[in-house]
């Protein structure tokens, strides 16, 4: 069985309805980002289906699922597309997605009385996706149980809502965290993975994104320019220089996160004019990385904007 840290109130939640022999046949499964409901989703979907089929190891299905082979699980999420050489996630779940499933639930589970459909997430589902999906959560085929992962709840149809048991996950504390990315990323180490654990703010799998992309450098160079003000521009130049090229690409969007997040951790340590000092560069940080995303905006000058305002944190 896959191992989980936090969230233990959604989990002893689930574990209870499962136990109580009356499961509801529609879960939404809600919180941030990164926190791990995709990952219970598919664990619950693959113990469900285990049961159900009288597999009491559970090795055979999940050894079906991961071969995408089960007969009675089915999991949306958004596809793979070609665009522009590139291999791209498409924008949303469609409509004929959803219109998919409707050959199945015609029929009666395969393996035992048991199937799951798991979205990931739902909140990309297109609108006319989430109005084909409501009338199967209204009128739901037997023995089908729904997972849908959420991470805006508040944006969902409230009819697709009010079909739902809500299961509520919160962001993890930091020994959490860094349980995750010891299991998950076992070769990072020292001030890697304590910089992944501090960037994480509570999400491992955001953290995860960053892993080998040596976030600890950065923020040890915003922490120089920080305390420093790098009043001759060596730091931010180098900063820019290493973050530029193609190569540097991933670096570089981890560093647009990265730069208003280390301005807003620098807050409860100030006060007064101090303080206003650290929310009026945090606004301005966040709006220069947002344009730089919209805009498409040089990544060298682009960088060096940003550490100029981490710049200006320094105490004279």
């Amino acid at each position: 069985m896959t191992s989980f840290h936090g969230n233990a109130a959604a989990r002893a939640a689930f574990d209870a309805a499962i136990d109580s022999g009356v499961l509801h046949h529609a879960w939404l499964l809600a919180g941030p980002q990164g926190v791990g409901k995709g990952r219970f989703a598919r664990d619950a979907a693959a113990r469900l289906l285990a049961s159900s089929a009288g597999d009491a190891t559970g090795e055979r299905t999940r050894a079906l699922i991961e071969a995408g082979s089960h007969p009675d699980y089915r999991e949306l999420a958004r596809l793979e597309k070609e665009e522009r050489g590139e291999t791209r996630l498409a924008r949303s779940i469609t409509i004929a997605q959803v219109r998919a499933l409707h050959p199945l639930f015609a029929t009666t589970p395969s393996l035992g009385p048991r199937r799951v459909i798991v979205i990931d997430a739902i909140d990309d589902l297109e609108r006319e996706g989430a109005n084909a999906l409501l009338k199967s959560l209204e009128e739901p085929p037997p023995g089908t149980v729904f997972l849908l992962v959420s991470h805006a709840p508040g944006r969902l149809l409230p009819t697709i809502r009010s079909r739902c048991r809500t299961l509520r996950f919160n962001l993890l504390d930091e020994r959490e965290v860094r349980e995750v990315l010891r299991e998950q990323a076992p070769d990072l180490r020292g001030d890697e993975l304590e910089a992944l654990v501090r960037a994480a703010a509570g999400s491992p799998g955001r953290a995860l994104r960053y892993a080998g992309l040596d976030l600890g450098a950065i923020d040890n160079a915003l922490t120089t320019i920080a305390r420093t003000g790098d009043r001759v521009n060596a730091e931010r130049t180098r900063l820019a220089k290493a973050l530029s090229t193609k190569a540097a690409q991933p670096r570089y969007e981890a560093f647009l996160d990265r730069a208003p997040e280390f301005i807003a951790l620098q807050a409860p340590e100030r006060a007064g004019d101090e303080l206003r000092v650290v929310l009026d560069a945090y606004e301005e940080a966040q709006a220069i990385a947002g344009a730089a995303r919209r805009l498409s905006l040089d990544a060298g000058g682009t960088v060096f904007e940003l550490a100029g305002v981490v710049a200006r944190l320094a105490r004279s």
